[in-house]
């Protein structure tokens, strides 16, 4: 399979697609107004401590100092304990003193009035691994179910433990070979050690390591990936890679292709039309079925229909065939939407055993290409199919669309016809409720022509029952469903 990843840098937005076979299956966005600071670490300088609180604040050098508790120490005589067992509690007084400069790193951003919040259990993540310093351990993410597989990694990484540190073995590690998780382990050990370097330099509060962004982690995290090149748009940042490649992640340079090209990068596969189209909720399929999907806050479903598509032998050969072409469709889907969290589908009705097993394993292969860790189960007693899709990022919908200041993430309006109805209501209602000689009521255009149409009879029929004067008149800002009735 031929994989290749475009990237598209401006000074406020990058855009990373990844294009496998010529089409796009996965798209990454980071927009630098909405960089955070978590994960970075700095040599901060404690500014005062508050043992009321069991906590201190700490001058990092941003506007508001940081906030550093207790429980977020790493002390001396538990630094070395295996992971999940709990700190011995000392007094914050024991633990810190005004004026020491500690190496912290940043757990959660600034809100509002509040500065950040700090660690000083430090940790650097990469695809597979997370490196922890000082600490000479093997850990294994509890979310890795067999047995076997946390045994065969952690016998692998244990062989890249020295003085510097241990690791704990990530969820995506699961399956990766040898060679991987050794290319892992050293990026981190290079990383380590020279965060321990600028830190020795620094002679002040200020920051020491900032987490990768975007362009950097979008190769850290594709090691191991069979990738034919990657182009930058970018003479700048194509440069910049060029050297982290170098230092860090050697066999990836000759990958890394400057694009001067006058034709924009994503329209060389259609990108920037993949992405509109992947906001929509119908996915159409080739032989003329379509897709369904609808992202809520509790799941996401997943509707399978023929549309058009009538097949050429029966019907359930039809369904089966188009069952079978939605599997890809969905996989697919998943990627580059982002889709996470529980997920129905909703295949068409299938009466043979068999088929169901085909088209389920169908979905299988076409899942496991998906760099999140997905848990699929099989057809329920209704038919669905449920599974679950690692969260590693906002869905695409969040990040590029905000909520509809019409109909309020509803999806639907109310027709003409029912603000029509709740329009003469509230006349009524108000003219129970005040004395008014007239009445006048502003609408939407599509609301002022039903009522002065269709719905006529039933304003004057109004007029004659309550005894007094209906005007109705435009506002051409006001959407479908808002209208105002003043008294007069």
């Amino acid at each position: 399979m031929s994989a290749e990843l475009l990237l598209n840098v401006t000074p406020s937005e990058t855009r990373v697609a990844l294009i496998e076979n010529g089409v796009l299956q996965e798209l990454h966005i980071e927009r630098q107004a909405k960089l955070g600071l978590v994960g970075n670490m700095y040599v901060g300088k404690v500014s005062r401590v508050l043992p009321g609180m069991q906590a201190a604040f700490v001058d990092i050098g941003l506007d508001k100092a940081a906030f550093l508790h207790a429980s977020d120490i790493v002390q001396p005589d538990s630094a070395a304990e295996l992971e999940g067992k709990p700190a011995v509690s000392k007094d914050i007084r024991v633990l810190v003193r005004e004026g020491q400069f500690l190496l912290v790193q940043v757990v959660k951003d600034p809100l509002g009035t509040k500065g950040a919040r700090l660690t000083t259990d430090i940790t650097l993540p990469s695809r597979y691994l997370v490196f922890m310093p000082g600490s000479p351990h093997v850990g294994v993410s509890q979310r890795l179910e067999s047995d076997s597989e946390r045994q065969r990694l952690k016998d692998i990484v244990s062989h890249y433990l020295d003085d510097s540190g241990g690791f704990i073995v990530r969820t995506a590690a699961e399956g990766a070979k040898e060679e991987e998780l050794a290319q892992d382990a050293k990026f981190l050990k290079k990383l380590w050690a020279k965060i321990v370097k600028r830190k020795q330099k620094t002679r002040k509060e200020g920051v020491v390591y900032e987490d990768l962004t975007l362009t950097y982690r979008i190769l850290r995290d594709f090691v191991g990936t069979e990738l034919e090149r990657v182009r930058v748009d970018s003479k700048l940042t194509y440069q910049q890679l060029t050297a982290f490649c170098e230092e860090f992640i050697p066999h990836l340079s000759p990958l890394l292709e400057y694009y001067p090209g006058e034709r924009p990068i994503f329209d060389m596969f259609d990108v920037e039309n993949e992405i509109q189209r992947a906001l929509e909720r119908k996915v159409p399929l080739k032989s003329g079925g379509y897709l369904i999907i609808d992202q809520t806050e509790a799941m996401t479903t997943i509707d399978v229909n023929t549309g058009a598509f009538v097949g050429h032998r029966n019907l359930e050969e039809t369904i089966f065939n188009t069952n079978a072409e939605a599997t890809q469709a969905i996989a697919r889907q998943l990627r580059l939407r982002n889709l996470g969290g529980i997920i129905i589908i909703d295949f068409i009705d299938m009466q043979s055993s068999e088929h169901k097993k085909r088209v389920f394993h169908s979905l299988e292969l076409a899942l496991a290409r998906d760099r999140a860790k997905t848990n699929i189960h099989g057809f329920s007693a209704l038919g669905l199919v449920e599974m679950t899709r690692k969260r590693t990022r906002e869905s695409l919908e969040h990040i590029l669309c905000s909520e509809c200041p019409v109909c309020e993430g509803r999806g639907s309006l109310k027709t003409v016809e029912t603000v029509c109805f709740e329009v003469l209501r509230e006349i009524v209602r108000v003219n129970r409720a005040y004395a008014a000689d007239k009445f006048v009521v502003y609408v939407s255009p599509a609301v002022k022509d039903a009522l002065t149409n269709d719905e006529f009879h039933n304003l004057a029929e109004l007029q004659v029952f309550i005894g007094k004067q209906i005007s109705i008149h435009t506002e051409p800002l006001y959407t479908q469903e808002q209208f105002d009735v003043v008294m007069m």
